[in-house]
């Protein structure tokens, strides 16, 4: 027997020996998705003394350090801390749960007037009533078209890539949708003055913070995930920071009948 999860009423079940992970993992070099100007990933062997930490090289263990920037290099999830100047709040303190009811959907950028790509709220609304049961999940999956391969190793720094309008943002916090995953290197534009109005929206900060709410990017969907509901599990490293590397991984919800 398959395990199940409530959502808006109904139960559902899902197979736990499925998973679905959508995200780009770490390594070295530059074959790999980065934003923000940020450094390629670097992994270090570790040498003290006559030891090295590497058994290709001799040594008796692996043994490495490594470098990377959360928001530049790969899939990430960050906290409202990361527009605040305080410290103190941190993603492993803000992210107290990891288990959620998603929903999938895949939207085409809107071309704007100043030649901008944008995610727009009506086309998102219009794919999730598109969808059989429309009852708001806790968290929202954004796949944005085409969904090109290319997304697992792009360079965006410097390219003014596709973000989010500020009123999906605003809606999604309205409608108390936690977490928004996408596969975007930010949901504000990549430079606009530090004005990060889609964040400020989501986080509905320096107002009322949404203190457990989380935004996920640089997320990749392939083509044969279908849209629709999932239980979502988002998985963090516990470092006391704004930002980890994430890992988040998908499925699929089928109602008990």
């Amino acid at each position: 027997m398959q395990p199940t999860f409530p959502f808006a009423g109904r139960q559902y079940s899902y197979d736990p020996a499925a998973p679905i992970d959508i995200s780009l993992p770490l390594k070295p070099g530059d074959d790999q998705v980065n934003c923000f100007w940020a450094e390629p990933v670097q992994f270090d062997t570790i040498r003290v003394g006559s030891f090295v930490g590497s058994v290709a090289l001799g040594g008796s263990t692996n043994y490495q350090r490594i470098h990377v920037t959360p928001h530049g290099n790969g899939t990430h999830t960050e906290c409202y801390g990361h527009i605040s100047p305080d410290p103190a709040i941190t993603l492993n303190q803000c992210l107290r749960r990891f288990l959620f009811v998603a929903r999938l959907v895949s939207v085409a950028p809107a071309p704007q007037p100043n030649g901008d790509l944008v995610v727009m709220l009506a086309d998102v609304q219009a794919a999730l009533m598109a969808q059989p049961d429309r009852a708001i999940a806790e968290a929202l999956v954004l796949r944005t078209l085409p969904n090109d391969a290319a997304k697992r190793q792009r360079h965006y720094s410097g390219t003014n890539p596709t973000y989010t309008e500020p009123a999906l943002a605003e809606w999604l916090a309205e409608n108390n949708v936690q977490h928004f995953l996408l596969d975007l290197p930010s949901v504000d534009r990549e430079e606009d003055a530090g004005q990060l109005l889609a964040h400020h929206a989501f986080w509905q900060y320096p107002a009322q913070p949404r203190r457990e709410a989380t935004i996920t990017e640089l997320i990749f969907v392939p083509d044969e995930v279908e849209d629709g509901l999932y239980l979502l599990n988002i998985q963090i490293t516990s470092l006391e920071l704004d930002a980890s590397p994430s890992k988040p991984v998908l499925y699929p919800l089928v109602p008990v009948q």
